[in-house]
């Protein structure tokens, strides 16, 4: 990727914080990853950098002619359509979460519906089609940090742009980016990439900067860092886990940081990790992916590391939604169905399920496989409709068979070994009382064996939610 910049631009001595020193150190630079310059409590002559989330890079000198003046010192947002700026007063601009919190409405009826008829083909179709319609569900990743820290260059880079092509986001060495602005990329399909004005760009407090930026409608954040990771990127890496969302922290111009210092490559990347994990930890948040770039370098790094796991996460929040939802609506069902299956069985209304003897445990349990639609005929056409091998489905199952249940549950084998039959024999001879522990004992079987395969139906359809993800 070609740099619109100078190649030592981004090197100016202005974008580090100096130790000056004397004697035979003129020369010497150190760069410090956190915190302004002061000189409370300093030796007379010298500049030392305030305590914090520390590195030192042994600089190598800078020659005068490598302070530039910034190329853009008036830039305002493009209109191209490929970057729209957010404005306040749109709302039809506001970023749309894509997590779903309620399923809607039809397609619950239709799943509930489906799953009270046993008609495992039916409940595919609904799945197949909603997850469908998640695939191209539009995610907003917001890229947001310090001002300065070269967000709208990263964007760029991930979008696999130069800097100076007609739709790239303004760069330069001053603030360019004044309000949210949109960009797309035909690597990130149905993504939109948020570039939002840096971290004390204005006068605002943090407090104000997310309620302006409406934090809460975005469904991933990427926080840039470089040469410092400051307290207010370490709030707000906490207030982003406490809204429950994913977020990566990502330090560019690594090319910079590499070529200054004095550590071997390995070494300072371990560094930068070691500092920042450290102090989110000190603050209680967990440790998130870390990637070390450079915007300049788009190939090499953790630049490709990140863009994989951003593919994941991308697939990961379209579904997580409509997953979640797609478990709870055929888990009550199930479980509603269990109820009544459960009523009948306390009632012997056995014929209802479609049971014509009670005691025979073999036919008793294909009845039940095919009152949940996980009969051998059903799976065929499952199996059919996914792509895979009845087999597959089969091989989940406790339910295949009565002598699988027996060998899978030793509950239900206790309850019908040898010894438990002959005591009944002898029960049964006893009046009243023989009846009722017969009677008890039928009933306990029968709900063992609707417990089991309602366990099959979810664990089934489980496999096929997971196998529908395009």
């Amino acid at each position: 990727m070609q740099n619109i910049l100078p190649p030592q631009t981004h090197r100016s001595k202005s974008s580090y914080t100096a130790v000056r020193g004397g004697g035979n150190k003129k020369n010497q630079r150190k760069a410090f990853l956190r915190g302004p310059k002061t000189r409370e409590n300093s030796p007379s002559g010298c500049w030392q950098a305030s305590p914090g989330l520390h590195l030192d890079l042994s600089m190598k000198p800078f020659l005068k002619s490598c302070e530039v003046t910034p190329l853009l010192s008036d830039v305002t947002q493009p209109t191209h359509s490929l970057h729209t700026p957010l404005l306040a007063s749109s709302a039809s601009d506001t970023p749309y979460n894509i997590g779903w919190s309620v399923l809607p409405k039809e397609v619950a009826i239709n799943m509930e519906k489906a799953l009270g008829g046993g008609k495992l083909l039916e409940v595919v179709s609904v799945v197949k089609e909603t997850l469908k319609t998640a695939s191209s569900a539009p995610v907003n990743i917001a890229v947001t940090g310090d001002s300065g820290n070269g967000m709208s260059s990263f964007i760029n880079a991930l979008r696999g742009i130069g800097q100076e092509e007609e739709d790239s986001a303004p760069t330069g060495v001053v603030r360019t980016t004044q309000i949210p602005t949109r960009y797309f990329s035909s690597h990130f399909p149905n993504v939109v990439l948020w570039d939002l004005p840096g971290i004390g760009a204005g006068t605002q407090s943090l407090e104000n900067y997310l309620q302006e930026m409406q934090f809460s409608l975005y469904d991933l954040f990427i926080i840039i860092a470089s040469e410092q990771f400051s307290m207010s990127l370490v709030k707000l890496a906490k207030i982003i886990q406490d809204l429950g969302k994913k977020f990566y922290i990502v330090w560019t111009k690594l090319d910079r940081d590499i070529s200054t210092s004095a550590h071997l490559k390995e070494r300072l990347m371990k560094n930068i990790q070691e500092n920042i994990q450290e102090n989110l930890q000190k603050e209680g948040v967990c440790e998130p992916n870390i990637f070390l770039v450079s915007s300049f370098d788009p190939l090499l790094h953790d630049f490709p590391k990140l863009r994989s796991t951003l593919h994941r996460d991308i697939s990961d929040t379209r579904y997580f939604g409509p997953l979640e939802n797609l478990s709870h609506t055929y888990k009550k069902a199930i479980n509603d169905k269990v109820i009544t299956c459960r009523k009948k069985i306390a009632s012997k209304s056995f014929d209802t399920l479609g049971i014509w003897n009670a005691d025979d445990l073999e036919q008793s349990l294909m009845a039940y496989r095919l009152f949940f639609g996980i009969d051998d005929e059903s799976l065929c056409q499952v199996a059919q409709s996914m792509g895979k091998s009845i087999e597959e489905y089969r091989a989940l199952m406790k339910s295949r068979d009565l002598n699988t249940v027996r060998r899978g549950d030793w509950p239900f084998s206790c309850m019908n070994c040898n010894v438990v039959s002959c005591l009944c024999l002898i029960l049964r001879c006893i009046p009243l009382l023989g009846g009722f522990v017969f009677n008890s004992l039928r009933k306990w079987k029968h709900r063992r064996l609707l417990e089991i395969v309602a366990k099959d139906t979810k664990d089934i359809l489980k496999k096929i939610l997971t196998d529908s993800i395009i």
